[in-house]
């Protein structure tokens, strides 16, 4: 019971996280809404349904639950976004070096993590994954 617990309180802790990636350049949204619904999917089926129901991150949870693979549209969006609104932060907003390096250092993180999950390629409606250097 204490774990279902846990596991609920740490399923909404990565909703909240994954909330703020929308808003803030250098945090990823799509690992911490794929780790709330590994938490939601372990504490509350009514909660794991809701993040399912959802019409933007659904799939992409679906994706990854049945074949481990995000679809080369979610990596190309989570690494533009990245380079774009991350790239600008780090030039525009801040002036110490130092975090300019660690801004940069999270991003090429992220970067790397999304090119190694591996890339869905549809196939007659079925999500397949392909290797992780495939484009598609």
């Amino acid at each position: 019971m204490l774990a279902r617990r846990m596991y609920l309180a740490l399923g909404f802790f990565f909703v909240a996280v994954a909330a703020l990636g929308v808003f803030l350049p250098l945090l990823p949204t799509t690992p911490f809404v794929l780790l709330a619904a590994a938490f939601f999917a372990r504490s509350s089926s009514k909660w794991h349904a809701w993040l399912l129901a959802n019409s933007i991150f659904g799939p992409m949870i679906r994706d990854w639950e049945t074949n481990r693979c995000i679809t080369f549209r979610v990596k190309v969006v989570a690494i533009l976004s990245m380079l774009l609104v991350g790239g600008c932060s780090i030039y525009f907003a801040i002036d110490n070096p130092r975090l300019k390096i660690a801004g940069a250092a999270l991003m090429a993180v992220g970067l790397f993590t999304i090119t190694r999950i591996k890339t869905c390629r549809l196939n007659t409606g079925i999500n397949q994954p392909t290797s992780p250097n495939d484009s598609g």
